[in-house]
């Protein structure tokens, strides 16, 4: 009985989930109403594949038609056309193969083995893709079902192609949605929240009292940050792929953004890192309580270094081109004080060598994730 009401749980759980993702679907724009709408295409183009090959071809046949317009229905129309025509090229070589073979030698168990090897062989070509396989996959049909025939052949590449046609017939109709500013604003979102952490950190070495659980929550949160990085890149790259072949023209601007998006976000992974050794620092230096070694002057002098890169890491992530003098000019301020702060702001010579080494890592840690600050306006200049 126990297992049965664990068995009812995760099935309400799924429900509850699967609700919760056709809501999201419907509300608004997003990568679930794109899945649900590739789902639905997907259907009615294999739907009307099969009916179309059920009448017009031999039954032993018309099965490839559908199957084929699953292949052609991808997240955009540049991967559903590449994936189409590296299937059709691997359906003509695995057809050509067994009618080789079967004319040549005949239909025989050790013709099916050769046609096997050398199937597998030929399909890891790298131009097949990863429809390498469907070489062997279609010359088993040729071979057994068609007994290499021609005739046969030309029924499956017939049927293949309808398939095809259906696929990207239904992306000519309704296109994937293109989401260019999506994109742009989880950036953004991306540097506001690194531009907050820095502004944390810097209440927290001006504050009194700081809040040591705050900091330590902001460790965990280190882990993921990164991984909206990863999550993010992989968003941009699939919308710049989206816009290649598309039947409907995206905004002007998309060409340059979405590459100085994704550029952004290759400072925000380095820049992260050397925030995160930062947080990491003051972490132990609340734990151990020599943060209040630290001189007055020295946490007022850094807390203002970490607001001026605050500053400039809002503006590098901001979705409207960067502005190349105003992010100098911040990046300017911030390593300028920075380098008033390493020349005067020293701990007195009597001070533990435990505090000489917190300010040194501290100011290293600032070092780093200036310059990073430094590369990303170099890089993202040219783009903006």
């Amino acid at each position: 009985m126990p297992r049965w009401g664990e068995v009812l749980r995760s099935v309400r759980t799924a429900a509850a989930e699967r609700g919760d993702y056709l809501r999201r679907a419907v509300r608004g724009p997003g990568n679930e109403r794109d899945d649900l709408i590739l789902g639905a295409k997907t259907v009615v183009a294999a739907m009307v594949a099969w009916v179309l090959a059920r009448y017009l071809l031999p039954p032993t046949v018309s099965t490839f038609a559908p199957f084929t317009a699953l292949v052609a229905l991808q997240a955009t129309v540049y991967r559903s056309v590449r994936d189409s025509a590296q299937y059709l090229l691997a359906m003509a070589v695995g057809a050509a193969l067994a009618a080789a073979l079967a004319s040549a030698v005949g239909i025989h168990g050790w013709t099916f083995g050769l046609l096997t090897l050398i199937a597998l062989c030929v399909g890891r070509i790298r131009r097949f893709g990863e429809q390498g396989t469907q070489v062997a996959i279609v010359g088993f049909f040729a071979f057994s079902s068609g007994q290499g025939r021609i005739d046969y052949i030309g029924y499956l590449a017939a049927s293949v192609a309808l398939g095809a046609l259906c696929g990207l017939a239904a992306h000519l109709v309704l296109a994937p949605a293109r989401h260019v500013h999506r994109r742009q604003q989880a950036v953004a979102d991306l540097y506001t929240a690194m531009s907050r952490r820095l502004d944390g950190l810097a209440e927290i070495l001006e504050g009194n009292d700081p809040d040591a659980e705050r900091v330590r929550q902001w460790r965990r949160d280190g882990r993921r940050l990164s991984a909206d990085c990863e999550r993010i890149r992989h968003s941009i790259d699939t919308e710049i792929e989206n816009s290649r072949l598309h039947p409907r023209r995206g905004p002007d601007s998309a060409d340059a953004a979405l590459p100085r998006a994704r550029e952004a976000v290759t400072v925000a992974e380095r820049s992260m890192d050397h925030l995160r050794s930062m947080t990491r620092t003051l972490d132990y230096a609340l734990d151990s309580e020599e943060i209040k070694n630290l001189p007055v002057s020295f946490r007022a002098g850094f807390s203002s270094v970490l607001r001026k890169g605050a500053a400039a890491t809002e503006e590098i992530g901001q979705t409207s081109p960067t502005d190349p003098e105003r992010l100098a000019d911040r990046i300017d301020g911030a390593e300028a004080e920075l380098e008033r702060v390493q020349e005067q702001e020293r701990a007195p010579a009597e001070a533990p060598p435990r505090v000489h080494t917190l300010q040194g890592t501290l100011l290293t840690d600032a070092g780093r994730l200036l310059s990073e600050l430094r590369a990303g306006h170099q890089a993202l200049a040219p783009a903006s």
